[in-house]
C-alpha cells in the first residue's frame, strides 16, 4: 500500500467508531459501506490508487471486525503456526519452515484489542490476574494468550491453524506419513473398538492423526468429545456431543475441568468418549473411562515414544491419586489396547513412528510389543527423510476383532 495511504488507515477507523450506532449490531455490509464512503472524501482531496483503496478497505474492516493484520494470515491456507511475540515480532509457519513477518502491531493496545475480542467470542478471560488462557477462532483454529506478568515481553499470541477441510487418511497415505498396511490394519482395530492412545511431540500432528482415525468409526455410533478448546474436526456422525472445559473468573463462575467433562459424559450414554488431550490428573478418569466399558475410545498426549507416554500416564495417575504403581499400571494394561507414536522428522515430515500393543502385566511391569516400526533407509539425507513403516510383530489380543466378527 502506497505510504501516502497507510496514514490515512487510522483515521478512517476513528471515523467509523465515532459513526458507528452502537445500540443495534451493524452488519458487515454496514461497516464497508461506511468506510468506502470515508475512502471516497479523502480521495477528493489527495489521490490514492485503486489497489491501495481496496488494501485499505479491507485491513480497516480487519482492524474493526476481525483480527486486523494477522486476518491475513488467518485466511492463508499455507499458513499453519501463528506466533505473536510482542508488538513487533510476529513469525509464521508454513509447510515445518519458520518465517519472520513484515508487519507489526502499531502499539499494544492493538494487540490487546485484538486478543480480548478472540477470547470474548468463546467466554473467556484473559487479564493480569488470569494471564493465560486458551481459546479458539469461529474456523477451529486453536488460541494460546499469555498476558504480562507471566509474559515479559508480551502479549504472546499462538494460532494453531487447522486446514480448512480434516485431512483425512487418504491424505496421510498421500503424504506417506502412514503405509495403506499400517492404515487398513488402524481402519479395523478402530471399527473393532480398541481403544488406541496417540503420543508424540510438539507439532508431530497428533490432532491430525485423531481426526483421519475418528473418521473410521461407524456411523450410527454416539461419540462425545472432550477438550480443553474445541478443535476436533468430526463429521458424518450425526450422534455427536462436544464438551468443552471452562476457566474460572471474576464474576464467580467456577472452572470446569476436564475431569468433570469426563465424569458427566459417563451419565450420557456414549458409545465412545474422544479426549483431545490429556495433560494432568485426569489421567485418572480416562483410565476409569476404558475400564468401564466405552471400548473404541481416543485420545492423545504428549511424549517421546509409545514406552514414555505409559511412563507419563502413570506419573499423571499419581500426580492425583496415591495409589499403589502396580495398581496404576495393571489400570494402564487392563484400559490401553494400543499407542500410535508420531513424530516430526529432521526434513519436517510428520509420519507415524511405532504402533505398539499392550500385551499384559507381569511381576509389575507393563509389556508391551511393538506391530509397526518405521526405519530409515541409507539413502536418508539431511534435507530427506527416506525410509517406511514396517510389520514387525502380529496383534495377540483378538478377542475384539472377533467378537465384532473382523478378521485381520
Amino acid at each position: 500500500m502506497e505510504k501516502q495511504a497507510v496514514k490515512y488507515l487510522e483515521i478512517i477507523r476513528e471515523q467509523v467508531l465515532k459513526e458507528m450506532d452502537i445500540s443495534r449490531e451493524l452488519t458487515d455490509i454496514e461497516i464497508y459501506e461506511m468506510i468506502d464512503g470515508f475512502i471516497i472524501d479523502i480521495s477528493k482531496e489527495a489521490y490514492i490508487g485503486l489497489e491501495s483503496k481496496n488494501i485499505l478497505r479491507t485491513e480497516v474492516f480487519n482492524s474493526l471486525r476481525k483480527l486486523d493484520i494477522l486476518q491475513e494470515l488467518v485466511d492463508d491456507n499455507t499458513v499453519t503456526e501463528i506466533m505473536v511475540n510482542g508488538t513487533d515480532a510476529i513469525f509464521v509457519e508454513r509447510a515445518g519452515h519458520l518465517y519472520r513477518w513484515d508487519k507489526v502491531f502499531q502499539n499494544k493496545d492493538k494487540l490487546q484489542d485484538v486478543i480480548q475480542q478472540i477470547v470474548a467470542r468463546t467466554n473467556r478471560v484473559v487479564n493480569e490476574s488470569t494471564p493465560i488462557v486458551d481459546s479458539r477462532l469461529e474456523n477451529g483454529a486453536r488460541v494460546n494468550v499469555v498476558l504480562p506478568p507471566a509474559a515479559i515481553n508480551g502479549p504472546i499470541l499462538t494460532i494453531r491453524r487447522f486446514p480448512d477441510k480434516p485431512i483425512t487418511m487418504e491424505a496421510l497415505l498421500h503424504w506417506n506419513s502412514i503405509t495403506k498396511e499400517a492404515a487398513d490394519f488402524l481402519k479395523k482395530l478402530v471399527i473393532a473398538g480398541y481403544n488406541i492412545f496417540i503420543s508424540g511431540g510438539t507439532g508431530s500432528g497428533k490432532t491430525t492423526f485423531l481426526n483421519a482415525l475418528s473418521d473410521f468409526i461407524p456411523k450410527d455410533e454416539r461419540i462425545i468429545t472432550i477438550e480443553d478448546s474445541a478443535e476436533l474436526q468430526i463429521y458424518g456422525i450425526e450422534n455427536l456431543v462436544k464438551l468443552e472445559t471452562r476457566n474460572a473468573n471474576v464474576e464467580g463462575c467456577s472452572a470446569i475441568t476436564i475431569r468433570d467433562l469426563i465424569k458427566c459424559a459417563l451419565r450420557m450414554r456414549p458409545d465412545r468418549i474422544i479426549i483431545g488431550e490429556v495433560r494432568g490428573i485426569e489421567a485418572i478418569d480416562l483410565i476409569q473411562c476404558l475400564n468401564t466399558g466405552h471400548d473404541g475410545s481416543l485420545s492423545t498426549g504428549h511424549a517421546n515414544s509409545a514406552k514414555d507416554m505409559l511412563s507419563r500416564l502413570e506419573t499423571m495417575i499419581l500426580m492425583g491419586m496415591d495409589i499403589p504403581m502396580n495398581a496404576v499400571r495393571r489400570q494402564l494394561e487392563s484400559g490401553i489396547d494400543i499407542i500410535v507414536h508420531l513424530g516430526r522428522l529432521r526434513d519436517k515430515s510428520r509420519k507415524v513412528l511405532e504402533i505398539v500393543e499392550i500385551t499384559g502385566f507381569n511381576n509389575g511391569d507393563i509389556i508391551t510389543a511393538p506391530l509397526f516400526l518405521f526405519e530409515e533407509a541409507s539413502d536418508s539425507t539431511s534435507e530427506k527423510v527416506v525410509g517406511n513403516l514396517n510389520m514387525v510383530g502380529e496383534l495377540e489380543g483378538m478377542g475384539k476383532l472377533k467378537t465384532a466378527g473382523i478378521r485381520l
